[in-house]
């Protein structure tokens, strides 16, 4: 079987250890040699850039993070053992790990190392999707006699140049598809190098739905309440079964559970805004109408950065009236935010020009630009009352993430329309 081993990048053939090297870190697969996308995600990103900063830090647990009421950006592996993990309330964190070196974030040092990053997986290959600050997706199908090896031999050079120029680790995860090389990515960390071939239906069965990227907890409730609760319920679904029990989108999410995926490595592509919005069952025009289901969105638009780790920089308001003309109307935040307090504030006021009295029968509200979500909200002494709306919207998070979404409520969210 096809084998490489991941410190030297050596052939060790059927050996246990690499003969070249002694390590036992060797991968093997019979499809090693022929697939050709990969995932790449640096290991605990920010915290590793402060380890490596510091190397008296190595074996400490290292939080990084907004302070006592903020949320942890990032938290290493030794802090993971004891159960901190991103997003967690600080508090939390700190409770669960009070030994931990906590250390504030630096936004332009992360970058400068992402970039550098970056610009070593360009070295491979144009086709380089960046999915976050610290991860990407990479099609190096056709390149092996540009770099006279297989993806998988180019890929564990990769991650060893990154180890030596740029002193943090990766896991990688080599597949046919996006979908199979970010599961496998996540499957062997931290500086893991994972492989899923034709075996893909088989490995993902017994695995609970949540394991598919994009079923959050809402969409894997529902599943649930339908009996699906394992990838293998979905994949035994034909597609009129499907579209029956799940809707619309059911015949494709069914072709994800059974890892089947189609999407392009897209250098181009880059998330530039999320949204949410709803129609009206009737048109409105009354501005308190209006703003209930404003604020509603404004919560599903903070939910939406939250799972793709992403914060806004500037608010959207979208409105049609009831003539179908479009109205939207933008406006810059003075720092990125994740909370739909400050993302609903902002739209309220755009919505005040607007509701003259015309009816409408839509509303959305959008982020644009983007930031990562670990720059949101930083504490500010000339706003003290941001860093209690963090605290209250992590416990609301927390709340809604044991109980579902609808545990908890906000008192503007409710009323009629």
């Amino acid at each position: 079987m096809p084998a490489l081993c991941r410190d030297c990048a050596r052939d060790p053939g059927a050996a246990v250890a690499c003969p070249g090297c002694g390590s036992g870190r060797i991968v093997r697969h019979a499809a090693l040699f022929d697939l050709g996308i990969a995932h790449i995600d640096c290991d605990a990103f920010y915290a590793s850039v402060e380890k490596r900063d510091r190397p008296e830090l190595a074996a400490r647990p290292v939080i990084v993070g907004g302070g006592v009421r903020g949320v942890v950006a990032a938290a290493c592996y030794v802090a993971r053992l004891h159960g901190v993990r991103s997003a967690m309330p600080m508090f939390k964190a700190l409770r669960a790990c009070p030994d931990a070196v906590v250390i504030r974030p630096d936004f332009a040092k992360y970058v400068a190392v992402a970039r550098r990053i970056r610009a070593l997986m360009g070295e491979l290959t144009p086709l380089v999707e960046p999915l976050s600050i610290d991860e990407a997706v990479l099609d190096l199908s056709g390149t092996a006699a540009l770099h006279g090896g297989p993806p998988a031999l180019v890929l564990i050079r990769l991650a060893r140049r990154v180890e030596r120029e740029i002193g943090i680790t990766v896991s990688i995860g080599l597949a046919g598809n996006r979908l199979l090389a970010k599961i496998a990515a996540g499957r062997d960390k931290p500086r893991g190098f994972c492989v899923i071939g034709a075996e893909a239906p088989a490995l993902l069965a017994p695995a609970p739905v949540r394991l598919l990227p994009g079923i959050g907890p809402a969409l894997a409730r529902r599943l649930e309440s339908l009996g699906i609760t394992r990838l293998a319920h979905l994949q035994a679904l034909d597609a009129g079964a499907a579209r029956r029990q799940l809707g619309e989108d059911g015949p494709a999410l069914v072709r994800r559970a059974r890892g089947e995926d189609d999407r392009p490595v897209d250098p181009r592509r880059e998330t530039r805004s999320i949204s949410a919005e709803t129609t009206f069952d009737r048109d409105l025009s009354q501005r308190a109408e209006l703003e209930r289901h404003l604020w509603r969105m404004a919560e599903k638009l903070a939910r939406r950065l939250a799972e793709q780790q992403l914060a806004a920089c500037g608010v959207v308001l979208k409105l049609k009236t009831a003539g179908f003309a479009l109205r939207t109307r933008t406006r810059r935040l003075p720092a990125p935010t994740l909370l739909p307090d400050v993302l609903f504030e902002e739209a309220r006021r755009m919505l005040a020009r607007e509701a003259d009295g015309t009816a409408f029968r839509l509303i959305g509200i959008g982020a644009q630009p983007l930031a990562p979500a670990a720059a949101a909200d930083p504490p500010d002494l000339a706003a003290p009352e941001r860093q209690r709306l963090v605290a209250a919207q992590a416990a609301i998070d927390a709340l809604r993430a044991k109980f579902g979404a609808a545990a908890i409520g906000r008192g503007r969210g409710f009323g009629g329309g």
